[in-house]
């Protein structure tokens, strides 16, 4: 065994977890850590703008590596700038890493300069969090977190370290196993339950499977592909679960819920059976739960045992994850066809369209983002913020690549695309990635543009700018008697930002212009910034009202010559 400061011991856990790279901003709480880097040459690290830019950018980059994301921050500000990209990964699921430099053990409660109870503040929004005042606990801490963060259902993990702790001296000695007597997540389906959820499809006659978040983080999508042809069940994806399965497939049906394709809003509340896949029956599916699918028996496969039953009555739940599952599931059921049942729903997606743009000289911005998707080719990475862009971007992918569309979903939080797409590049160096930006999102993180060029990642951003702040803009014109209040936007020159920011960037305004200046940005070879000035007051539709029904989602408006139904 050697000995070693503290926040070498932290380095060096971090080498032994694989991490190659962390997210994160110095301060005095944390400089012995950073100290500790330059023996380190393999771990990279990337010094963002905004600790909240770490978070989202270490969210992101695990998302689409399938790794946990790692940031760090010093103690006070530092660490309380984390919580909002921690609260995002904890309602999305995604295992992140935090560590945080404290004030010395000594000050502890006493209000010392930038003191804050970083533990206590995030109590609801991690998986586990600990603070570390032993240096001899430092291994043991972290071998834990990237335990518990990894396995069962993902989740952010804290770490919170005194300054005094990383400067101590101790034995190295990295634990080869993990133990947590209590913490023994189930992977595996039980087999009794697996037989059922395979008898209720034999059974049925109009099977819908519900697919969310946890076959992206599972890399459930063959599994999910081979279940759903087996038997020929329909596919709809969450928001989040976008990307689980193939866009193209003839049995993919898209998204559902309060932005979702109105047909499979009416299919679910016509199925009579919904196989819920990784998902956890949020609001925005739903609708009002009381009459969400009333003719369906539920089949929930989750792998946190306190979503089952949460929100929805289900006959058959079955605990484990979700990819396990789905191959269990794969090897009971038999081959089947429902033909009537997919003609069903091949005659609503004819007579509701939901995704038709009209034809018109306007921009309009989903013209702009389905010719994103168009140009981009197939192996293309997608981050979004929160708003009417980001449902538009979710409504228009259709794409086959896996796990290469990420957005908030739980949190809804504005600002994450320009961070998150920062993450993905790091993730995939190779891979075209494209930022679709709202205009008041992308204020609120566009710090982080300085990255792309200090790192020179050739990030692509689209900013959707509407001068409005869209979907509150939507609500007060159909809720709030069309009392538009504090929405409208006076906006930079964003194409001077990007400059500034030694980036590319072109304003389109005509929508002659959007092709061109969609490959141009891909043939540039750096980062490139695209101000879409694109209609004040466009509606996305279609469109659920709060606390209803999905029986009373609101069509997209009849086009007599849309330019595009998928």
């Amino acid at each position: 065994m050697t000995r070693m400061k503290g926040a070498e011991i932290i380095m060096e856990c971090l080498r032994k977890e694989g991490v190659e790279i962390i997210f994160g901003y110095p301060g005095g709480a944390n400089l012995p850590m950073y100290d500790a880097l330059h023996k380190y040459p393999d771990i990279r690290h990337v010094l963002v703008r905004h600790e909240q830019g770490a978070a989202h950018a270490a969210d992101a980059y695990a998302r689409v590596s399938g790794k946990a994301g790692v940031c760090w921050a010093t103690s006070g500000p530092g660490a309380t700038n984390l919580v909002t990209g921690i609260a995002n990964a904890w309602m999305d699921s995604v295992p992140l890493v935090c560590i945080t430099g404290q004030v010395v053990s000594w000050l502890l409660g006493r209000d010392g300069f930038q003191e804050a109870d970083i533990t206590g503040i995030t109590i609801p929004i991690t998986k586990h969090n600990t603070i570390v005042l032993d240096v001899e606990d430092i291994a043991p801490a972290i071998a834990e977190a990237f335990h518990i963060a990894t396995t069962g259902r993902p989740g952010p993990v804290l770490v919170d370290i005194p300054r005094d702790v990383q400067q101590a001296v101790c034995e190295f000695e990295y634990p080869e196993k993990v133990e947590l007597a209590g913490y023994q997540p189930t992977v595996v389906g039980h087999p009794q339950q697996v037989k059922k959820a395979a008898q209720l499809i034999a059974e049925s006659e109009r099977p819908l499977i519900l697919a969310g978040h946890g076959v992206v983080i599972a890399r459930a999508a063959d599994a999910l592909r081979e279940v759903a042809e087996k038997a020929q069940i329909p596919v709809i994806t969450t928001l989040l679960g976008i990307g689980g399965f193939p866009g193209s497939h003839e049995l993919y049906q898209g998204m559902p819920g309060m932005h979702g394709m109105y047909w499979n809003n009416i299919a679910i509340q016509e199925a009579d059976l919904v196989i819920a896949a990784g998902m956890r029956f949020d609001d925005r599916v739903t609708g009002a739960l009381k009459d969400f699918a009333p003719h369906a028996r539920i089949v929930h496969i989750d792998v946190d045992p306190a979503e089952i039953g949460k929100n929805v009555k289900t006959m058959v739940p079955i605990v484990g994850d979700v990819k396990n599952v789905l191959q269990q599931l794969a090897t009971q059921i038999a081959p089947a066809r429902h033909d009537a049942w997919r003609q069903r729903l091949a005659d609503l997606r004819r007579d509701h369209p939901s995704i038709a743009i009209p034809e018109t000289d306007r921009l309009l911005p989903q013209y702009v983002i389905k010719k994103i998707y168009e140009l981009s080719g197939p192996k293309a990475y997608y981050a979004t913020g929160v708003g009417q862009h980001q449902m538009w971007a979710a409504q228009f992918f259709w794409g086959d690549n896996p796990y290469s569309f990420v957005t908030s979903g739980g949190l809804g939080t504005m600002g994450f695309e320009v961070p998150a797409a920062i993450g993905v590049q790091f993730a995939r160096p190779l891979d075209t990635v494209w930022a679709i930006c709202g205009d008041g999102g992308f204020q609120m993180t566009m710090e982080e543009l300085a990255l792309c060029t200090e790192y020179e990642l050739p990030v692509k951003f689209a900013i959707i700018n509407n001068n409005y702040l869209g979907m509150v803009r939507q609500w007060q014109d159909k809720f709030y008697a069309g009392n538009k209040q504090s929405v409208r936007m006076f906006q930079p020159d964003f194409v001077k930002l990007a400059e500034a920011m030694g980036i590319t960037g072109m304003r389109v305004s005509d929508k002659a212009q959007v092709a061109s200046s969609i490959e141009a940005a891909l043939r540039h070879p750096g980062a490139v910034l695209l101000d879409f000035q694109v209609e004040d007051v466009e509606d996305c539709y279609p469109m659920m009202p709060p606390g209803v029904s999905l029986s009373d989602t609101i069509d997209q408006p009849r086009i007599e010559q849309p330019e595009y139904a998928r």
